[in-house]
C-alpha cells in the first residue's frame, strides 16, 4: 500500500511539472505494441539476474543454491514488501543456506558489487564516447562524473582488497569495512572462468532491463536515445539499484529516472509516462511471483 502511494504521489508530482497536457497528449498517441517487447525483456532480466545469484552463492565453495530457491529469493527481493530493501531479504536466504551471518553479509555486499561492477564501468565508457565526440547533450556535469570517479573507483578498490586482512577483527567500522573489501574479493572470483555465469548473468539482467526501458521510451516518445545517452541516463537514474532501496525503490526511481532521462533529450512528459509504465513491468507486474517467493522461503524456514 505504502509503495502504490509513493508511486502514484510521485507521478502526479512529475505530470505537474512536465504539464497535465503534455502528459495527456503522449498517452493519446501511446504505442502499445512496445509493451510486448517490455515485457519479454523484463522475463530476460529476471532470468539472469537469478543465475548471477546462484554464483554468488558457490563463490569460495560456497553452497549450491538451486533454481527454484534461487528464482524464490530473487522475486522476492524485487518485491515492495521489505521496508528495509531486497538486500536484507538476501541476506536471511544466504544465511537459511547453512553459511555464517558474517559470510552471509560478503555475499550481500559482492551482490550489490556485481550490479555496479558492470553497469558504472558501462557509463563510464559511454561518457567517454560522448565527450570524446563533442556532444553537448547531457552536459559536462552529468558527463564528466562518471569519466573519472568511476576509473578511479575502481583503481582505489583493487589497492584495498589486497590489505583486507588488516582490518578483520579490528571493532566494529573496521570489520564492516573488511566485509566491503571481503565483496570485491567476491567480485574478483565471479570473474574467474569457474563462475562466469555470474557476470554473464548480470549483463543479462542490466540488457533486460535497459530494453524494457527503451521499448517503453519508444512506446511514449516515439523513439528513444541511443545506446550512449540511453545508458548514461539509466544509470544516473539508477545510482542506487532498486535492490538496495526500502518497498523495491517506489517512489525515489519514479523520481530520479525521469529527470536523468530528459537530461539526454528525452521530452520530461514522455520520460514521466516511460519510466511509470517500465515500473509496472520491472516492479508491479511480478508482484505475484514476489508473493509466492516469500511464501517459499518462509516454508524452507519452517
Amino acid at each position: 500500500m505504502a509503495a502504490s502511494l509513493l508511486a502514484l504521489a510521485t507521478l502526479f508530482a512529475l505530470s505537474e511539472v512536465a504539464g497535465f497536457e503534455r502528459v495527456w497528449d503522449r498517452m493519446q498517441h501511446v504505442q502499445p505494441i512496445w509493451f510486448l517487447v517490455a515485457f519479454g525483456a523484463e522475463i530476460v532480466a529476471y532470468l539472469g539476474y537469478m543465475f548471477g545469484y546462484r554464483e554468488v552463492s558457490r563463490v569460495d565453495d560456497g553452497p549450491k543454491m538451486g533454481n527454484g530457491r534461487a528464482a524464490a529469493a530473487v522475486a522476492a527481493g524485487f518485491g515492495p514488501f521489505v521496508t528495509q530493501g531486497g538486500f536484507a531479504l538476501d541476506l536471511h536466504a544466504f544465511k537459511q543456506s547453512g553459511i555464517s551471518d558474517r559470510e552471509a553479509r560478503v555475499r550481500v555486499l559482492g551482490l550489490g558489487a556485481l550490479e555496479y561492477a558492470l553497469l558504472a564501468p558501462a557509463a563510464c565508457i559511454a561518457s567517454i564516447q560522448l565527450l570524446a565526440s563533442g556532444a553537448h547533450t547531457p552536459t559536462m556535469g552529468l558527463t564528466l562524473p562518471w569519466a573519472i570517479t568511476v576509473p578511479l573507483g575502481f583503481a582505489a578498490a583493487l589497492w584495498a582488497v589486497g590489505h583486507r586482512q588488516r582490518f578483520r577483527n579490528k571493532g566494529y567500522w573496521r570489520d564492516g569495512l573488511a566485509q566491503a573489501l571481503d565483496s570485491i574479493h567476491v567480485l574478483r572470483c565471479l570473474f574467474a572462468r569457474r563462475h562466469l555465469a555470474g557476470p554473464l548473468g548480470a549483463a543479462v539482467y542490466w540488457f533486460g532491463e535497459m530494453t524494457c526501458l527503451w521499448a517503453c521510451l519508444h512506446a511514449f516518445a516515439h523513439g528513444a536515445p541511443n545506446v550512449e545517452l540511453l545508458l548514461l541516463g539509466y544509470a544516473t537514474g539508477y545510482a542506487l539499484t532498486r535492490r538496495t532501496l526500502p518497498l523495491g525503490g517506489a517512489g525515489a526511481v519514479e523520481a530520479l529516472l525521469p529527470f536523468a532521462l530528459s537530461w539526454t533529450g528525452v521530452p520530461l512528459a514522455a520520460a514521466v509516462l516511460a519510466v511509470f509504465t517500465y515500473r509496472i513491468f520491472n516492479f508491479w507486474l511480478p508482484v505475484v511471483p514476489a508473493v509466492v517467493g516469500m511464501r517459499s522461503l518462509r516454508a524452507a524456514e519452517a
